[in-house]
């Protein structure tokens, strides 16, 4: 289990989610499985917005839906790819999340989520963001070399397993800066191309 988040909006996290679900499905017997806490993987992935309920929706349910229900709720994005769509409601129930995370830690399929942006402005949201993050074998904070960015990762109490780096030209702060500040290593580093 894969966790992939930002310490602010627009750091390419849901992209780098996607990709990494793609690349693991096609080598993966049942292919992988996206979560979606952010919200933009249907649209990321090209395909339509999910009708029924999501993963938020499933939280929100009684204790009587049991996380068995959790792989109803998957809907095919690719030939190597489910997305477990965030659904309809707020992000809380952080009881029930304990209970998703331990039917996501038993799938044999690679699970990739994408927790969006820890902010520290929505406690309740945060809280679970976090507590994926720490429940999962990986968690990879996707951030550009941008000064607030880092800044505000230093300021959260989790910290990744990895980074991975969305370069940008012109931006004072290298890999080893980053590195240095966040005490973490950069696993991988995507160049972006600001004509795209």
């Amino acid at each position: 289990m894969i966790a992939c988040w930002s310490s602010k909006g627009g750091s390419g996290t849901t992209v780098v989610a996607v990709a990494l679900a793609v690349v693991l499905g096609r080598d993966a017997l049942r292919g992988s499985v996206f979560v979606d806490l952010a919200g933009d993987g249907p649209v990321a992935f090209g395909a339509p917005e999910p009708s029924g309920p999501g993963l938020t929706d499933w939280l929100g349910a009684s204790s009587a839906v049991g996380p068995n229900a959790i792989e109803r709720l998957e809907h095919s994005v690719g030939p190597d790819v489910r997305l477990i769509p965030r659904g309809g409601r707020e992000l809380s129930h952080e009881t029930r999340m304990e209970e998703c995370l331990d039917r996501l830690c038993t799938d044999d399929r690679p699970v990739v989520i994408d927790v969006g942006c820890v902010t520290g402005r929505d406690e309740t949201a945060d809280r679970i963001r976090r507590r994926v993050i720490a429940g999962s074998d990986h968690s990879l904070l996707v951030t550009r070399s941008c000064f607030l960015s880092v800044r505000r990762a230093t300021r959260l109490p989790i910290r990744p397993t990895g980074i991975v780096l969305i370069e940008e030209s012109g931006r004072a702060l290298g890999e080893t800066d980053i590195e240095d500040v966040l005490g973490v290593p950069i696993v991988a580093s995507i160049a972006v191309d600001a004509a795209i």
